[in-house]
């Protein structure tokens, strides 16, 4: 059936397959800005009322000429970054089929997978001549460090939390799309151009160059570390004994048949057991999903655990009517709140909580585990693996071995989205609904984990995982 929704969108789409004219985006600009000011609830969370209309401002006057697809694009994903939110950005995976594959699919991609050391690109995988833990100094002769710092400015991150951002801007083959191949692909705008390396391989101090062809959205994903699996494939694996390790890369449970929940129980009762005395918890290239990380602290308390005092609020109660036709989700609910929004001043209201809800005490199960916990964390952990690590660590259940995290202390925004679709463009936009803001005042940054451990490119190309390896010397 074909609706108002249905056409806008499609023309939409359409209109992104070429250059978009200033007054499309002229328009776009105008619903953009209506429906983030009536409803971001971490609009002004890190900034103030000037500095955002100085930011929307800086959008239109980017928008204030006729553009091709790429750069309506780079200009809209400037803009979302200044948010300084990890769930607010033009979503890759929301977007058209016409918009996608208009943007995401063409052969613009570097052909290896890779990791950043501070401001060192290392590879780790697919690099054909460059070999495992080669660094590579300069892609078109342009030095990787300035590269890393001009698409920073796209990458999405809470707050000041770089070490997310940069985290994002690796290729390790845990999206199917990448943050990365986006952003360099369209900044350099050179579909099927080889890239220019220059590298220096492990052992060695001298840099080779050579020229590497690119690869296409299909070849990238065939490199994946997570290839296209049965709906009811577990997504973690469990290895037991006296030492047990749990490395959960994903807890997205929204779509999957699996009965992750099953998997858990069993976990935990073969712990018991064989009265295991130590559990890793691998969360690495885990940003998050559902709250899976509940039945691991329910096994490992004697009490209810209350969490962090986080109150989440909204920007409206209602939403605005007339931008219904531009606001996809898959709750409609969403778009009124009604009573269990409750008005506490300054724009926002108090979202309430219902009985089971997400702020609801964390009961105890059996059966407990009594060994020691150690948790695996990174700045990739940065919404429900960023809260699990922040119970863990607060209420000292267990140890977090790694690097700092995503996320932020001063809380995030998501829980509830809108897709905003920009009807000219025919862009998407995430805009969650609800923000978590704590009780009292917490610092800018994420959570620095109990032992830290910083791996070196010569760790790297032999493979060796320092983090896991420090977790059994613990």
């Amino acid at each position: 059936m074909t609706t108002r929704r249905n056409v806008l969108l499609g023309t939409g789409a359409l209109a992104l397959t070429a250059n978009v004219t200033r007054a499309a985006l002229r328009d776009d600009i105008a619903i953009l800005r209506q429906a983030y000011e009536a409803m971001h609830p971490g609009l002004r969370r890190y900034a103030t009322p000037a500095q955002t209309a100085a930011r929307f401002d800086a959008l239109a006057a980017a928008w204030s000429r006729d553009l091709t697809p790429p750069q309506a694009y780079l200009a809209l994903s400037r803009f979302l970054a200044t948010v300084r939110c990890g769930h607010t950005y033009a979503n890759f995976f929301n977007q058209s089929k016409a918009v996608s594959a208009a943007l995401f699919a063409r052969p613009d991609k570097l052909p290896f997978h890779f990791r950043w050391l501070g401001q060192r690109m290392i590879v780790t995988a697919h690099g054909g001549e460059l070999a495992r833990g080669t660094e590579v100094m300069a892609i078109d002769g342009r030095p990787v460090s300035q590269i890393l710092r001009g698409l920073m400015q796209y990458a999405r991150a809470d707050g000041s939390n770089d070490a997310k951002r940069v985290a994002q801007l690796e290729i390790e083959g845990r999206d199917t799309i990448e943050s990365f191949d986006v952003f360099y692909g369209l900044t350099r705008d050179k579909p099927g151009a080889p890239f220019t390396i220059a590298a220096i391989a492990p052992g060695t101090v001298t840099p080779k160059t050579l020229r590497l062809n690119p690869i296409d959205l299909a070849a990238r994903r065939a490199q994946s570390a997570r290839p296209d699996e049965a709906a009811n494939a577990p997504k973690w694996t469990f290895e037991s004994g006296a030492v047990a390790r749990l490395t959960m890369p994903d807890w997205a449970m929204y779509n999957t048949k699996w009965d992750w929940r099953a998997f858990l129980d069993r976990a935990f009762e073969d712990m018991a057991s064989r009265a295991t005395r130590t559990l890793i918890v691998d969360l690495r290239g885990n940003e998050g999903g559902n709250d899976c990380g509940d039945e691991i602290i329910s096994r490992c308390i004697d009490a209810d655990l209350p969490r962090r005092s986080y109150e989440r609020r909204v920007r409206y109660r209602t939403a605005p009517a007339h931008l219904d036709p531009y606001l996809d989700t898959w709750d409609p609910s969403f778009k009124n709140w009604g009573n269990d929004a409750e008005p506490i001043g300054g724009g926002f209201f108090r979202l309430i909580e219902k009985d089971g809800e997400s702020r609801a005490a964390i009961k105890p199960k059996g059966p407990k585990f009594k060994g020691k916990l150690l948790v695996l964390v990174d700045a990739t952990n940065s919404s429900a693996t960023f809260q699990f690590a922040d119970l863990v660590q607060s209420n000292r259940l267990g140890t977090l071995i790694g690097s700092p995290t995503g996320g932020n202390r001063r809380g995030i925004n998501g829980g509830a989205f809108f897709f905003l679709r920009l009807p000219n463009s025919g862009l998407e936009a995430d805009l969650p609904l609800i923000g978590t803001f704590p009780a009292t005042p917490q610092p800018d940054a994420g959570l620095l984990p109990d032992i830290a451990v910083a791996e070196t490119p010569a760790e790297v190309a032999d493979g060796r995982d320092v983090v896991l390896a420090r977790a059994l010397a613990a």
